[in-house]
């Protein structure tokens, strides 16, 4: 049996609720993640932030690399200035995944950027980002769902070829495309649902939430192409 491709999936540093007798900072992940790397035939690694200079070198003992969703972006790095509506920066969060980003276009390890992820990968190539949409986090704390319609075509098309219904909370998403990128999938209102960079060997970035839910084909497409590469 060949080896499962080892998948790294970004994490953040937080005051973690009380468990047990302990209240410590911990490096954050919703099960989610590793759960449907694993699901997809995977193997999940948890990358904490760490100094971005050890990015290249992390990348290359991964297979596969996935940005998480997570707090909005800083909009100094799109030489944006902050609206009322954007969340408290992550400094250090922004320039691990950065530089995680950064390294695995340059060394052409497959990535996939969830939510935050796909902002974040626009971002890293120039592109800039939508401070506040309505109608994609109808409830705080609450996913929601709508369908998201694929552009024939792309490599987003050729995982998941059909109008489907995904999980959804996010407030934020492209505006201008990073140099290179191309829209994959569309809302019904329009907005960019998912983002590729077809001159790379596999970079996608999806604007919903597939590890909260049972759709495990963008996912598998990720590993497909971490086993072949």
């Amino acid at each position: 049996m060949s080896a499962r491709p080892l998948i790294g999936v970004s994490t953040y540093l937080e005051a973690a609720t009380r468990w047990g007798v302990w209240e410590l900072e911990a490096a954050l992940l919703p099960a989610g993640y590793p759960r449907l790397v694993q699901r997809a035939g995977g193997l999940a690694a948890m990358l904490p932030p760490d100094d971005p200079a050890h990015a290249a070198a992390t990348v290359a003992r991964l297979d596969g690399v996935v940005i998480a969703g997570g707090p909005d972006v800083d909009p100094s790095r799109y030489g944006a200035e902050r609206s009322p509506r954007t969340g408290p920066p992550a400094p250090e969060r922004d320039a691990w995944e950065l530089a995680l980003i950064e390294a695995a276009l340059a060394s052409g390890t497959p990535l996939l950027g969830i939510c935050r992820g796909m902002q974040l990968l626009n971002v890293a190539l120039g592109g800039t980002l939508v401070q506040h949409i309505d109608g994609h986090a109808e409830v705080v704390g609450v996913f929601g769902r709508h369908p998201v319609k694929p552009v024939p075509g792309t490599r987003y098309a050729g995982a998941v070829p059909e109008e489907t219904s995904v999980p959804t909370y996010h407030h934020q998403t492209v505006d201008r495309l990073g140099e290179g990128l191309v829209p994959s999938a569309y809302a019904a209102d329009g907005t960019v649902e998912a983002i590729e960079l077809p001159s790379a060997d596999w970079v996608l970035g999806v604007q919903w939430h597939p590890e909260m839910g049972e759709d495990v084909r963008v996912m598998r497409a990720l590993v497909r192409a971490a086993t072949t590469g």
